[in-house]
């Protein structure tokens, strides 16, 4: 693979228990870094530390306190990060009108404030020992708005311009951001949804494998899997042509429509996991 060798840069991967964050920090380790996961579910990062062979460590993204001391264990265990992944993220569905205060800022402090912290504390460490490279994990719902995950695509939106604007402001002292945004993916975000055949999840390593290649390249955007680039268009669509198109793949109702499946997956975001 070509790009920037990993084989002993520190990367830090948020969210890393499960998942996305899980199946990144095995490709980031299969390549030669020096992996630490961080999550808020104390006893999954440990476990999942343990498995791979990795540092782990608990980390709450939406509190900068714990980001510091997190970034202060990586630092005396494996030494200054090179790269950082913020992974962690939330997806709560559901009728706009009918969604409570308390998820929907669980959802903008996970999802937004925790990649602002992440990329705040990654970025002074970068940019005062040489640069860096730092992937922010957005979604194709940043681009193409649903019913049913209003809020999460505000916070995909947010999070994609974010990283473009820090980009801009910090290339310049060798720190690049790069977004990646996964279409639907296989992990628990999906528990109790339908997506159909046209909108068939793909699995977590195929993101994993997009942001070790992202990282290594520094490119800006990297939408996964790669047909599905057009989706950074949608928001130039005119409205009868973006409605038509969502109720010819069902994305008028999927997430609007989901089952009992989803009820532990919404237990846990509400307990404060991700």
């Amino acid at each position: 693979m070509s790009g920037i060798d990993l084989t002993g840069r520190v990367v830090v991967v948020t969210g890393g228990a499960r998942g996305i964050g899980r199946a990144t920090a095995t490709a980031l380790h299969a390549a030669g870094a020096l992996v630490a996961i961080g999550d808020v579910d104390e006893a999954e990062v440990i476990r999942t530390a343990d498995q791979l062979g990795v540092l782990g460590a608990v980390l709450d993204v939406t509190d900068p306190k714990s980001v510091t001391s997190f970034l202060a264990q990586v630092e005396s265990r494996l030494g200054r990060p090179w790269g950082w992944v913020n992974n962690a993220g939330i997806m709560p569905l559901g009728a706009l009108l009918e969604q409570d205060d308390a998820i929907v800022d669980a959802a903008v402090d996970v999802n937004l404030r925790g990649v602002l912290h992440g990329t705040r504390a990654a970025g002074r460490v970068m940019t005062s020992s040489g640069g860096g490279r730092i992937v922010n994990i957005a979604s194709i719902a940043g681009c193409i708005p649903v019913p049913g995950m209003a809020v999460y695509n505000a916070t995909k939106a947010a999070v994609l311009c974010f990283g473009d604007a820090a980009d801009a402001e910090l290339s310049a002292a060798g720190v690049r951001v790069s977004t990646v945004l996964p279409s639907f993916t296989k992990t628990a975000l999906l528990d109790g949804t339908h997506p159909g055949r046209l909108l068939a999840p793909i699995p977590p390593e195929t993101v994993a494998d997009a942001v070790v290649a992202t990282l290594r390249s520094g490119r800006r955007r990297t939408v996964v899997p790669r047909r599905l680039s057009g989706s950074l268009l949608w928001p130039l669509f005119p409205r009868p042509l973006a409605r038509l198109l969502r109720r010819a793949t069902g994305l008028d109702r999927v997430f609007l429509d989901t089952d009992s499946g989803r009820a532990a997956y919404d237990a846990r975001i509400r307990g404060g996991s991700t």
